[in-house]
């Protein structure tokens, strides 16, 4: 089965990047490829939380 690349928007990319401080490394290095994997599961956590939130409301 293929992944699909985007399944989250750049928008709400770059909102969780700045709420986890992560979204500076993304800018001063010049792209998401330089950002820990650590950081990038912080991220996807985040944009669980949101989902689930929306969805329970």
């Amino acid at each position: 089965m293929a992944r699909s690349k985007n399944l989250m928007s750049e928008n709400l990319k770059e909102e969780i990047a700045k709420e986890l401080g992560v979204y500076e490394t993304v800018k001063q290095q010049g792209g998401w490829g330089n950002v820990s994997s650590k950081q990038c599961g912080s991220m996807v956590t985040k944009a669980i939380e949101i989902a689930n939130r929306s969805t329970n409301a």
